[in-house]
């Protein structure tokens, strides 16, 4: 026993894991460890997503667990708000497609409340980071090109264009940078990126370009066939992807920094670019899959998919989220609006079990579920617990309480139920959001039960006499009444029936519970197991 847990890293997650490495490789690389910076792109070309945003806590979870083991670290946010917009993503206003290739930085707020899109659209994600109580340096890419802050870089990638283009090609098979350098101007004519190819670089810093058009998101957009020079110091384009990032490694000094597949092959370009022409070892990183939604396809702001972080906290708490995100790095995941409940209760037994309420037998597990359960709560863990009721049993009351004085009828049935000996934020707030999921979805998506033969017979015993029997006591008998006759044991039949209706093993007293949240509603729900 002693032995397993002494193989345990740190806290016992991934996270622990791969803080371990980072600094084994920093060791080996002999490099200054003062501060181990880690860096998460933020898109800006359209609304974030709960992939975007898991990006960025997972590298904050990083950070943490760095400063864990004795190391400054930081994290920076890096918007690439000088991206062109590529398409309009769906449900934004259709005319945005005139700005198709403009940098993102450069185009209107279509919401009329940032200097720009793109600055709407990182303070999207800036928000739910801020929720979740995650610390970060933001930057911004447009001004980081205008304050020069890649020049040294771009210096040396132009130097080395052919170099680089030729090492493209044989990695990736992609013959482009052969013939043009891997740097996008800003057309001085028609002020949009991407359309405009640069061609040659000339040693005051400057490089010629002309505007021929090309191909954005599958579609082809003419150039205004612009003739011109750019500076490529003071913000007048920028650099590829195959380069940016080993760019903003070096001069940020980044040493982790995770990835999705999706950009596989660019990253290993930019690792061998910044290992071989810039000589800054690329950082440590974690290769992660995408959030998919139920039918399996990758979340997208552009496909109309999109699930927000913002939605999210309408209906779960900013640890449910952590929780989702921290819970594994490693293969893609099926997510929905239908996942927050089962988050929010998954937290409350992880918080039982990190406090004793709940017991694990195996001390190997139980170390590393009570460091996931620190580093959800920015390993900055409660004094000791909340008081937890299930989110499915909150959201029924709401659906039938009086809605001006909703908060009020839900907290004196759980006093009533003896659920709950006080009152606190943390349960107000929960209330709260399980109010909102009443609101806009009634019920909490169903679970379907594996039962036995006289499990099957009891429930559904059970459902024909709720129906018959309106007193809250005489409904609590015949609980009892229903397992004797089908040789079950009492609590098991509870069990059973709390699962169905909340979601939980545990509840209040089902006889008055019944009769509150409906007789026929509760038969219905017990029927439907069936």
């Amino acid at each position: 026993m002693e032995k397993d847990l002494a193989k345990i890293i740190g806290r016992g997650t991934w996270i622990d894991k791969v803080c371990e490495k980072i600094v084994e490789r920093e060791d080996r690389l002999k490099r200054n460890k003062e501060i181990l910076r880690v860096e998460s792109g933020i898109g800006a070309s359209g609304i974030p997503h709960i992939g975007s945003l898991s990006d960025a806590i997972r590298a904050y979870g990083v950070k943490l667990g760095l400063e864990n083991i004795g190391y400054r670290s930081e994290l920076i946010a890096f918007s690439d708000d000088m991206d062109g917009l590529r398409k309009v993503p769906a449900g934004l206003p259709k005319d945005l497609s005139k700005f198709i290739g403009t940098p993102v930085s450069m185009i209107p707020d279509p919401f009329k409340c940032h200097n720009s899109y793109g600055e709407h659209m990182s303070s999207l994600l800036k928000d739910a980071l801020d929720k979740c109580n995650i610390e970060y340096k933001f930057q911004s890419g447009t001004e980081a090109y205008k304050r020069g802050l890649l020049n040294k870089q771009a210096k040396i990638l132009l130097e080395k264009a052919d170099l680089i283009g030729r090492k493209i090609a044989e990695m990736l098979g992609q013959k482009k940078f052969e013939r043009a350098l891997p740097y996008f101007p800003l057309c001085n004519k028609c002020n949009r990126i991407y359309v405009a190819e640069a061609y040659e670089y000339l040693d005051e810093g400057k490089i010629r370009y002309k505007c021929k058009g090309a191909e954005i998101a599958g579609k082809w957009v003419d150039g205004c066939s612009y003739e011109g020079e750019a500076s490529i110091t003071d913000g007048q384009g920028k650099l590829s992807w195959k380069v940016e990032f080993a760019a903003r490694w070096s001069a940020l000094d980044i040493r982790f920094e995770a990835y999705g597949k999706d950009i596989a092959d660019s990253v290993k370009v930019n690792d061998w670019v910044s290992d071989y022409v810039l000589n800054f070892p690329h950082p440590y990183h974690v290769k992660y899959e995408m959030f998919l939604d139920k039918s399996g396809k990758k979340i997208s702001k552009s496909l109309g998919n999109v699930f927000t972080p913002q939605t999210w906290f309408r209906y779960g708490s900013p640890q449910s989220l952590l929780l989702l995100m921290f819970k594994r790095v490693a293969g893609s995941r099926n997510i929905s609006i239908d996942d927050i409940p089962s988050y929010m209760d998954e937290y409350d037994l992880l918080e039982d079990i990190y406090f004793g309420k709940v017991k694990i037998e195996n001390p190997s597990k139980l170390m590393k579920l009570k460091g996931l359960y620190e580093y959800v709560n920015l390993l900055k863990p409660k004094g000791k617990p909340s008081t937890h009721v299930p989110y499915k049993m909150l959201v029924q009351l709401a659906s039938i309480a009086p809605k001006k004085k909703r908060l009020e009828y839900i907290l004196n049935r759980l006093y009533s139920y003896k659920m709950i000996q006080e009152t606190s934020q943390d349960l107000i707030q929960r209330i709260e959001l399980a109010s909102n999921w009443a609101d806009d979805f009634k019920t909490v998506e169903k679970r379907k039960l594996i039962l036995k033969d006289n499990e099957k017979r009891a429930i559904k015993e059970l459902a024909e006499i709720i129906v018959k029997v309106d007193d809250a006591e005489k409904i609590q008998e015949k609980i009892f009444e229903v397992a004797r006759k089908n040789e079950l044991d009492p609590p098991i039949l509870f069990k059973l029936i709390y699962q169905i209706l909340i979601g939980s093993d545990r509840g209040p007293r089902l006889g008055r519970y019944i009769v509150d949240i409906g007789r026929e509603d509760v038969a219905r729900l017990l029927l439907e197991q069936l």
